[in-house]
């Protein structure tokens, strides 16, 4: 893990949809190479922390820095933030209309500027490294639901992107699906990447997080290593979540 200046940095964001506070002074920092895994209850403001890190979703109070680059700053290209922020959503939304190989060329040569031949052999290495390089010319249609967000996984990762953002990836799938989505996870957890993953899925915190953050109606309530977590958690609220979702 880097010692420099975090390349996440929140710091007491705040977001409202209407009367629901969805995030409540929440801060919150990520080393280069780190994994941190949300978890915590539906409802309880994790997915809307993991879209504002891109700006799917803006914040109302507070400050959120990617890369060195604030995202609130009215000279800011959110673009081109986005350019190096991947992100794979519960659904998977891949083009139908074109091939798995079609899907993972299409960002590269229109963001990237990568000619035909170049985002092809990209496409082609991380079907390999996502275990599917047979499916390079099947139609999304065709897939299984863990073989499609592992496409979505290498689309994302065809982009060369210095952080990877995960909103509970595995929760749409059939339950002997996720094992397959969650080992490409890990392997793109050892090779260094930047990952924030919100998830219900302990034995990947447990596996591949440097630290676990537990949020509850909208704020953080507490970061910790995932040794603590699951062997000393200290607080009522999380013992309670985890007694409900560790059977």
């Amino acid at each position: 893990m880097s010692t420099s200046e975090p390349i996440i940095r929140i710091v007491n964001a705040s977001k409202s949809f209407g009367r629901v506070h969805a995030l409540n002074r929440v801060s919150l920092d990520v080393a280069a190479g780190e994994v941190v895994v949300i978890i915590g209850p539906s409802g309880s403001g994790k997915s809307t922390l993991l879209r504002c890190i891109n700006r799917l979703e803006t914040i109302d109070h507070g400050e959120i820095w990617v890369d060195g680059i604030h995202l609130d700053h009215k000279a800011t290209n959110i673009n081109r933030v986005r350019e190096e922020v991947g992100m794979v959503f519960q659904q998977f939304n891949l083009f139908p209309n074109l091939t798995v190989l079609g899907n993972v060329m299409l960002a590269q040569q229109i963001v990237r500027k990568r000619d035909k031949d170049e985002a092809e052999q990209v496409a082609r290495d991380l079907l390999a490294k996502v275990g599917i390089p047979e499916k390079a010319d099947v139609y999304p249609s065709k897939l299984s639901g863990g073989q499609q967000q592992r496409v979505a996984i290498a689309r994302a990762m065809a982009m060369n992107p210095k952080i990877m953002l995960f909103d509970e990836p595995t929760s749409a799938l059939d339950p002997e699906m996720i094992k397959e989505v969650l080992d490409v996870m890990l392997d793109l957890a050892k090779l260094g990447i930047t990952m924030v993953v919100v998830t219900h899925e302990m034995g990947f915190a447990r596996a591949a997080a440097n630290r676990v953050v537990f949020m509850d109606n909208g704020e953080k309530i507490v970061e910790t290593t995932p040794e603590a977590l699951f062997h000393n958690p200290e607080h009522d609220r999380l013992k309670l979540f985890l007694s409900k979702i560790l059977k």
